[in-house]
């Protein structure tokens, strides 16, 4: 065969369809670095005329080269080192989070393990942590370094690396420290790329189920955009099916007494996030040189999280919008609950996310009253996919319903929040009707779609010429923000997201291990709803008209600022 030059055994391997199994190997094809540790050694390959096995995701290919993939010699090597990686490793599959996703599991069933030579093996202590978001079982970890690399290389935060020698090392934040500590995002890409169980989400399915099953609670559902577009996967459909309607015919089976949308919290975004950019160009056309620009959304509790830790400084920048979830609480547990005569307290508010560091804003104390936070706690889609299944409810054949009113009404530009420049376009829909009085000539804004990691485009609002940028991971959104620092950055409005390809990438995600492929297919998928919404603009959706007629008044008034905005804090590690 031919490759281009600079090609690894592990890629032209898979180019010609010959899986090399591997544990250490990630690689997200545009979206993420690629990465090549070689640490774990089950690639390996026999080469003709070389002495020694090769790691193929760490060996190029060359010219007239002959390789084994599957000689004996191999394949007793490959046994050997999965046997050796058993031997520090907990064997307590049966009630590991990761059981029957666990990329070793497969792989010892794959090379038909069946005994254990080297079960005396020593066994390292090392520290475990529970935090709202992620669950940290360093005794499972096998040292594959994804983590470490999504960290440092794809995220840029930098909290994990490996630390200590021998059976006493570990794969944890400098000097052993517990990610509460640390500069910890809680994007939880770490948790999305780890093979085993030694970085998992935290649980709340028990904790759900007991709040349903509470005569005394009314128990609210509040599913993401991009959740209908990934939990298709986790019963057998393929990547980028829609099951909005089944979605709501779930929840409703396991016992919510409401299910709502987040989507109409997106919507409320846009208005609230649409009103605040017209504020601020309206000052900065004006000449106040106080403005600051470019305003960044808000709306990813992972970014938030690292402009707090990281720029300080630069915390007058992002727009004050809460995030939709919890405009949606916000809005549930007061307007909402006053017409419904439901007491604040006897609430709970779950929402359905495709992200981990939903579950730590739940539990930021500036969306408490009086302690009671306005959404009580999150779940991931993959938490949704466990209770459906515990339930023994045949998802794949469920009849489809709506969601519930009003809350649950929503546009095609709440969908598109899903997706990296999902909520930059959504913005712009409206931005550009308010800020002209002109009808859109036309309503999609291809020029911010794409899986680029930083794109750039330039709105015509009469005459006026908007300069905006998207960009997704953290180690874009450091790229960006360390030009505003500079004084760099031309830039009217900014869109981060945390994940990869945005909130259909997100760490809460059925796992898609690296194939960007069913990130193209959630994306389709989402676009596509997008445009079969009869109402594709935010400041369209009636429920939202008459929710400002009857309570909030108008975006940006006192009431919206108390319920719908936030402030942001210095959280440097000094």
């Amino acid at each position: 065969m031919e490759v281009p030059q600079g090609t690894t055994l592990l890629e032209a391997g898979e180019l010609v369809g010959i899986e090399i199994p591997t544990l250490c190997h990630i690689d997200l094809k545009g979206t993420c670095v690629k990465n090549k540790p070689a640490s774990c050694r089950l690639c390996v390959v026999e080469v003709e005329g070389r002495r020694n096995l090769a790691p193929a995701c760490a060996t190029n290919c060359t010219p007239d080269m002959v390789v084994h993939t599957n000689s004996a010699r191999v394949i007793r090597a490959r046994k050997t080192v999965a046997e050796l990686i058993l031997s520090d490793h907990p064997n307590d599959c049966l009630t590991c989070p990761k059981c029957s996703d666990c990329e070793l599991q497969r792989l010892v069933m794959r090379l038909n393990i069946r005994q254990m030579p080297y079960n005396d093996g020593e066994k390292s202590e090392r520290k475990n942590e529970v935090t709202a978001a992620i669950t940290r079982n360093m005794e499972k970890c096998i040292y594959c370094r994804r983590c470490e690399s999504v960290c440092n290389n794809v995220q840029s935060v930098g909290v994990l690396g490996a630390i200590r020698r021998g059976f006493d090392t570990t794969i944890a934040p400098t000097f052993d420290r517990m990610f509460k500590d640390t500069d910890c995002t809680y994007c939880g890409q770490c948790v999305a790329v780890c093979p085993v169980g030694a970085l998992t989400e935290r649980d709340y399915t028990d904790q759900l189920m007991a709040d349903i099953t509470n005569p005394d609670k009314i128990v609210i559902a509040q599913p993401a955009p991009a959740v209908r577009f990934g939990l298709g996967e986790e019963f057998g459909l393929k990547p980028g099916t829609i099951v909005t309607g089944k979605l709501a015919t779930a929840l409703r089976d396991l016992g919510f007494d409401y299910v709502f949308d987040t989507d109409f919290g997106a919507d409320l975004t846009i208005m609230e996030e649409g009103a605040e950019i017209l504020d601020r160009l309206k000052k900065f056309l004006a000449g106040d040189k106080s403005v600051k620009l470019p305003i960044m959304t808000s709306c990813c509790p992972a970014w938030v999280n690292f402009y707090e830790h990281n720029y300080p400084d630069l915390l007058d920048y992002p727009s004050s919008a809460k995030s939709p979830a919890q405009m949606f609480g916000a809005i549930a547990k007061t307007y909402w609950a006053e017409k419904m005569g439901i007491p604040r307290e006897k609430l709970v508010v779950v929402s359905i996310m495709p992200c981990l560091a939903k579950k730590y804003e739940c539990t930021r104390e500036e969306f408490k009253v009086d302690g009671n936070p306005d959404v009580d706690y999150s779940i991931t889609t993959r938490e949704l996919a466990r209770l459906i299944k515990r339930a023994n409810i045949n998802f794949a054949n469920l009849p489809e319903s709506n969601f519930d009113s009003p809350l649950g009404e929503s546009t095609g530009a709440a969908a598109i929040f899903g997706v990296t420049g999902g909520v930059m376009e959504a913005a712009l829909r409206t931005v550009y009707e308010v800020y002209t009085g002109k009808t859109l000539p036309r309503i999609n804004f291809d020029e911010v779609r794409g899986f680029d990691g930083i794109r750039e485009a330039t709105i015509d609002l009469n005459g006026f010429e908007l300069k905006v940028c998207v960009a997704h991971t953290l180690s874009n959104a450091r790229i960006i923000m360390d030009k505003l620092r500079a004084g760099e950055l031309d830039y009217h409005v900014v869109e981060v997201m945390a994940c990869p390809s945005g909130c259909i990438g997100g760490a809460g995600q059925p796992y898609h291990h690296g194939n960007i492929e069913v990130l193209k297919a959630r994306c389709e998928a989402l676009y596509a709803e997008d445009e079969g919404k009869p109402i594709r603009k935010s400041h369209e959706n009636p429920d939202i008209k008459k929710l400002y007629k009857e309570f909030l008044g108008e975006p940006l008034s006192e009431k919206s600022h108390h319920l719908l905005h936030t402030h942001y804090f210095d959280k440097s590690i000094k």
